[in-house]
């Protein structure tokens, strides 16, 4: 009777430990994936990198770099202007509808491809609450693909990086978005915007003005190149060409031969060169990965098990390159794109945080 008496408080013990698992470890999990994303802060900018939990889990989808957009577009007095590759965050396309009921003008271009995704129910359900609040999007209509992804708020307030304004590219994928609080800068991209929306013009067949092409604000300096009316690939190699201490990247595609050889030829004169490739399409003949590595390159592959979307330089800590620029040819000669070239130390430090925390994941799924 005793030994029985054991065995049910036993099973009882262990039942119990199994229920406390289940709640509290998807829940340590969860909050692992709803910390706060990595930020830095400057006189004029805003940085944020998304923070990809090991373990993914949908329902803790929330407090992301998506609520710094949110609150610009809440905060609009004027103007709203979206230029997205891609897009189904409902909290954005509501705040776009907010906007647009209170009065402020919202615009929005996009990829003809994500409007003609009718299987994704997600993108459709917040391009109807956009088209519903009485808002423009216009299409680029084209082969090539419209890849901006930045927002022009009271043409004063600039948004912009590698993240598309998607849940997966908020909480799956490292990503980066900068805001960015100067006139100058938002004129260029409301140049820009203006192209699309309201002539009409994609691609090479953009004008080349640029209103502002280098910007000054106390001692940094921002340059500003859009694709592909003009190639932004030629300003990075000459900056990569240019460093004199090391050079950092993290690239979700890299098969620009010339960038490629501009890297090898520093690795060459003794710059150290570090790099992490997202994983996908590292390892064709395309890719500048086995080039690197072959020249004896600090350079890794991804550990996110979804993707690694950055598209990021940092050359000799004191100079960042970042946008919707991915480092390949359709980039440069087709595609819409933006590459801004910073300037500035304490800007250059926080996307040098990023890489070492990209690569460190790296290395601990290589086992390098």
């Amino acid at each position: 009777m005793d030994m029985r008496r054991r065995l049910t408080y036993l099973a009882l013990f262990l039942l119990i430990m199994v229920m406390v698992f289940a709640v509290i470890v998807p829940r340590m999990r969860g909050s692992e994936a709803s910390r706060p994303d990595p930020a830095s802060s400057g006189p004029w900018f805003d940085i944020a990198f998304t923070t990809p939990a090991e373990i993914d889990q949908p329902g803790t989808h929330h407090g992301g770099i998506d609520t710094r957009l949110v609150t610009l577009i809440d905060g609009a007095q004027r103007t709203v202007d979206i230029a997205a590759y891609d897009f189904d965050l409902m909290n954005v396309a509501e705040a776009m509808a907010r906007a647009a009921g209170r009065g402020v003008r919202v615009r929005m271009v996009t990829d003809s491809d994500t409007v003609a995704n009718v299987k994704d129910e997600h993108i459709q359900a917040a391009l109807k609450t956009v088209r519903s609040a009485k808002v423009t999007i216009v299409e680029d209509n084209r082969r090539a693909i419209m890849h901006h992804k930045f927002a022009v708020v009271d043409e004063a307030i600039v948004l912009t990086g590698s993240w598309n304004f998607t849940d997966g590219d908020t909480y799956r994928l490292n990503n980066n978005a900068v805001i960015v609080r100067n006139a100058q800068l938002a004129k260029n991209f409301t140049h820009e915007f203006e192209e699309m929306f309201m002539q009409k013009h994609f691609g090479p067949t953009k004008s080349k003005v640029v209103p502002n092409p280098r910007i000054t604000i106390g001692t940094s300096t921002i340059e500003t190149y859009f694709a592909s009316e003009t190639d932004p690939s030629q300003p990075l190699t000459r900056r990569i060409e240019a460093s004199t201490s090391r050079i950092d990247f993290l690239a979700f595609s890299f098969t620009h031969d010339r960038i490629g050889a501009a890297l090898i030829s520093r690795k060459r004169a003794g710059i150290p060169i570090r790099g992490v490739f997202e994983k996908t399409g590292s390892e064709t003949r395309f890719s500048e990965y086995g080039h690197l590595k072959e020249a004896g390159a600090e350079v890794y592959q991804d550990g996110n098990r979804y993707a690694m979307h950055h598209k990021v330089f940092v050359i000799d800590g004191t100079t960042t390159a970042f946008g919707s620029f991915n480092f390949s040819d359709n980039a440069a000669t087709d595609n819409d794109e933006n590459l801004l070239i910073v300037d500035d130390p304490v800007f250059a430090k926080a996307f040098t945080a990023e890489v070492d925390r990209v690569a460190a994941v790296a290395r601990k799924v290589s086992g390098r």
